[in-house]
């Protein structure tokens, strides 16, 4: 009996192993759990065509309730390295959002990071004040005038706007939507005051003095706004909101899959066209040292371990 479970068992181990060493032998299915069109789908699909070099990798769009159909459809994938997940911020704070999750973020194995988008606060055009130090002046005299758009619960909006009351002290209305293009069309109008955009949205109504920019939310600057300080310069010490997005696996998906997966992936973030690519819609390549499984296993842990007290204390959820 005990040679027949160590036959059995030297038999899966080779199983694996021979698996390992063809794959991938068929196209790689890379979900990104948000409708064709946007900008999580457009850097999904940069991504499978950077990773399409040796291999294919296609997309498919699995959509709904802020991502986590998508991500639940991965969870319950074979752990054969032929779905993955391509997703966002989201991953992080969805425990804290919902109620229900039918997965848990920490279960996924990690392949590693992909890119990161900054965010930038800006302001209706005729918003009165000039400098950084005056805006917070007039927004501290007048918070019970002033309205903030937010894209509702989770959303990077949602979340500036809750970092930015929390680091000034001021709380101002939030005024929801059900997406930022809606947002910015009331903020171009005037009917509300401020909004935290993406910078790939907000620098062409930047530059063309349609909306004013009072401060990008990452800790560095965006290289499209090179004149725009960050929040963080102007003393907000520490505010980051940053938009990142990476790529997971189903549990138990075999080791050497996830290295030639990670491996993939750190050519792909330091492809010249990919990088160029993604600055064309205002995201930035992550450096290929975290496009890795330990890299990103610890960044997520982290990211959930900072927001998940920031959501609690503002009583925020989603259905």
């Amino acid at each position: 009996m005990r040679a027949r479970v160590l036959f059995a068992f030297a038999l899966a181990v080779f199983a694996t192993a021979a698996g390992a060493q063809t794959y991938p032998a068929r196209p790689i299915k890379l979900v990104v759990p948000f409708a064709a069109g946007g900008p999580g789908d457009t850097v999904g699909r940069l991504l499978a065509q950077a990773m399409s070099k040796g291999q294919t990798v296609v997309v498919e769009n699995v959509s709904g309730a802020g991502g986590n159909i998508g991500a639940t459809y991965v969870s319950r994938a074979a752990p054969d390295g032929y779905t993955l997940l391509f997703h966002q911020l989201g991953m992080a704070i969805s425990p804290f959002l919902y109620s229900k999750l039918e997965y848990d973020p920490l279960d996924f194995e990690t392949i590693g990071m992909v890119a990161y988008q900054a965010n930038v606060l800006i302001t209706r055009p005729n918003f009165a004040p000039g400098t950084f130090k005056d805006f917070l002046g007039y927004l501290k005299a007048n918070k019970d005038k002033l309205s903030f758009a937010s894209t509702g619960p989770g959303g990077a909006s949602d979340l500036c706007a809750i970092l930015f009351k929390n680091a000034t002290g001021i709380d101002i209305k939030t005024v929801p939507y059900r997406a930022t293009a809606p947002a910015l069309t009331d903020i171009l109008g005037g009917n509300v005051d401020l909004l935290c955009d993406s910078v790939a949205t907000a620098t062409p109504y930047i530059q063309a003095g349609s909306v004013h920019a009072y401060g990008v939310t990452t800790l560095t600057r965006a290289s499209s706004l090179p004149d725009v300080p960050t929040l963080d310069e102007q003393g907000l010490k520490g505010f980051d909101m940053t938009t990142w997005t990476s790529l997971y696996a189903p549990k138990g998906t075999p080791k050497p899959i996830i290295e030639h997966l990670s491996k993939s992936l750190q050519e792909a973030v330091q492809d010249p066209q990919f990088k160029a690519s993604l600055a064309k819609v205002g995201s930035t390549a992550q450096p290929p040292e975290r496009a890795t499984p330990e890299a990103h296993a610890a960044y997520l842990r982290q990211e959930m371990k900072r927001w998940g007290p920031i959501i609690k204390a503002a009583k925020i959820k989603a259905e």
